[in-house]
């Protein structure tokens, strides 16, 4: 496989695995432009209304800052759009993981009547008809535009964007005690410890462990979680535990978009949740103070990595 830091002109964060891809689309510099071009190109949506980029935007962290994002024709979103950074390490694809390969979960947006309501051969078909796409293609994967270039082009970009340099992540794997104040050390050692509990489900490098947890968002959801894939009634109403990493620029929160600042996020788990019977037992009244409160605020906003929100190489052109 090519050496991705040397080729991509990046280095993998400390405390971060080697990124894994498939055989078949082991990373190379054409395929990573071919994939970053049509993340951003109208053409994949059945009215080139919509692009990849419209709703995961990079200033965001590849999020959005709306509840739902509009697919085609005006269509309301169901789900919020979540930050992309760091895919390159999910076990499995939406919020009810139900798709295991970067590669299959794009077909999922291209497909949704919500989303980009297209068919993936007729989008390749499209792009068959441009010069600069069948030169790319056959540049990247030796081949015409088609439903395969484009599932595999886009992933490889995708796995690229990493995010790992935050203020949290210099105090904690590079060492330097200066990068968080005695407020973020506070929250630090709140969230690490078992008065919040934060993680236990928000634990390792990527700041989740991708489990399926009800958080007591609601007593009753019209959202059936993993149960819309396992029609397992104990699956209903959990969600794929999301990563926190740059948490402060991807707002509004939760699988639904509901709650709009970290300050109310904070006020919910706090509240111990509204009791769903599948609610995870870790989610209980915290009792924490305002100064607690505050502390943990600002912990979770130091590890928005402003290096990766503002990196003019993810960016459209």
């Amino acid at each position: 496989m090519p050496n991705i830091e040397e080729e991509q002109g990046f280095e993998l964060p400390t405390g971060f695995p080697e990124i894994e891809f498939p055989e078949d689309n082991a990373y190379s510099l054409e395929r990573w432009e071919l994939g970053k071009k049509l993340f951003y190109d109208k053409t994949l949506s059945i009215d080139s209304s919509i692009s990849c980029g419209s709703c995961h935007k990079a200033s965001l962290a590849f999020s959005d800052d709306v509840p739902l994002s509009d697919g085609v024709k005006g269509r309301p979103g169901t789900r919020n759009a979540p930050t992309l950074a760091n895919v390159a390490y999910h076990p499995y694809y939406t919020r009810e993981g139900g798709v295991p390969t970067l590669e299959m979960q794009v077909l999922v947006p291209i497909q949704e009547h919500n989303e980009f309501a297209f068919n993936i051969v007729q989008a390749g078909e499209r792009m068959a008809t441009n010069l600069e796409y069948i030169q790319m293609s056959q540049e990247a994967y030796g081949r015409v535009p088609n439903y395969y270039v484009i599932t595999r082009a886009l992933a490889n970009f995708e796995r690229s964007l990493i995010s790992g340099n935050s203020p949290y992540d210099h105090f904690t794997h590079l060492k330097d005690f200066s990068a968080l104040n005695d407020m973020e050390k506070a929250g630090m050692d709140l969230f690490y410890s078992n008065k919040t509990n934060c993680s236990n489900c928000h634990g390792g490098f990527n700041f989740t462990d991708y489990t399926f947890q009800n958080n007591g968002l609601y007593k009753t959801y019209s959202d059936l979680g993993r149960m819309r894939l396992t029609s397992k009634e104990k699956d209903k109403a959990l969600f794929k535990t999301p990563t926190l990493r740059n948490i402060g620029v991807t707002s509004p929160y939760m699988h639904d978009g509901s709650i709009g600042t970290l300050k109310e996020v904070i006020e919910h788990y706090n509240s111990g949740g509204n009791s769903h019977h599948h609610q995870s037992e870790l989610i209980r009244p915290l009792g924490l103070t305002e100064t607690e409160k505050q502390e943990l605020l600002a912990f979770l906003n130091s590890l928005t990595d402003s290096q990766f929100i503002t990196n003019k190489r993810f960016k459209e052109k």
